[in-house]
């Protein structure tokens, strides 16, 4: 059975490990990014030393990558990364893996790969198309649509963090960053004492201060979502990120705040669901990435 080395670079930890051709990992690791400190060199050098070690152990079939950034899947290369990660836009990974190693190499946006892994292997198994949605720091999408994902004319389809609602953007309203930074105004203390597990663990015995901003996310989020939902038409919204570990007190709720902007003729075929893939999504969406890109060339 082929196997595959598969690296997921995020703007906090890299995971990396080696998956079979059935989906299967054999093993894992982590190791922090330091994106500000080392920016995009320092996270070629990682990922390099990363695919030699692996060479070193295994035969790897090929490099599946699953990146934060923008992504020009066909020369797997950064077109745009966030001040997070210095020194990113312009990173051939592709070709750098390639050439180096001389093994066929795939890359993909990280938020398009936990879409992947879950509309092949997760909550959207089977359906035609499919909003992936990832709120964290910010808020990520993905669409995927007939297995593929859909990039949009220049490569930048989806990128609904950048949406504009009332009151700014999308993910600087509605991302759990935010909703800690809303708690610690509420309570007039320092966000850094604080976060995600603070607010729900309260909002849970009854704080007012937590459940009002936890409302005032999940009403963001059910607008936002409406509104891509009213030009996608999607089966199936799959909710993903660290703060949907809270699926048994937010799936109501967001429930609710969706069927608020959705019309019911839309409502009712809209699917709420959350994601299956939490830290192995990247991984295994690059996997997924790696084969549906290989067999199409």
């Amino acid at each position: 059975m082929k196997q595959y080395i598969c690296i997921d670079i995020g703007g906090t930890s890299i995971k990396y490990g080696m998956i079979q051709e059935d989906g299967g990992l054999l093993v894992t690791g982590e190791m922090p990014t330091e994106a500000m400190e080392k920016g995009g060199p320092g996270i070629m050098e990682k990922i390099q030393n990363i695919a030699e070690k692996y060479i070193e152990e295994y035969e790897p079939a090929g490099i599946c990558v699953s990146t934060a950034g923008m992504v020009d899947c066909e020369a797997g290369k950064i077109t745009y990364a966030a001040p997070l990660i210095p020194d990113y836009t312009g990173t051939e990974i592709k070709k750098t893996m390639e050439q180096r190693f001389q093994l066929p190499c795939e890359v993909e946006n990280d938020v398009n790969c936990a879409g992947l892994a879950e509309n092949f292997a997760g909550a959207s198994k089977g359906t035609s198309i499919s909003l992936c949605l990832t709120v964290g720091t910010g808020i990520g999408g993905a669409i995927i649509i007939d297995n593929k994902v859909f990039h949009g004319f220049s490569g930048s389809g989806c990128e609904i963090g950048y949406m504009h609602l009332p009151g700014g953007e999308f993910q600087d309203l509605g991302a759990s960053s935010i909703l800690v930074k809303k708690t610690a105004e509420y309570k007039n203390i320092p966000a850094e004492s604080i976060n995600g597990k603070y607010v729900f663990e309260n909002a849970k015995k009854g704080d007012q201060d937590c459940i009002r901003a936890i409302d005032q996310m999940v009403e963001v989020l059910g607008m936002g979502i409406a509104n891509i939902c009213y030009v996608i038409n999607p089966e199936v919204v799959v909710l993903g990120g660290g703060i949907m570990a809270q699926q048994e007190y937010l799936e109501e709720r967001l429930r609710n705040s969706l069927e608020k902007y959705l019309i019911p003729s839309v409502a009712r075929h809209t699917r709420l669901a959350f994601a299956k893939h939490q830290n192995q999504a990247g991984m295994l969406g690059a996997f997924y990435n790696f084969k549906s890109r290989q067999e199409n060339h």
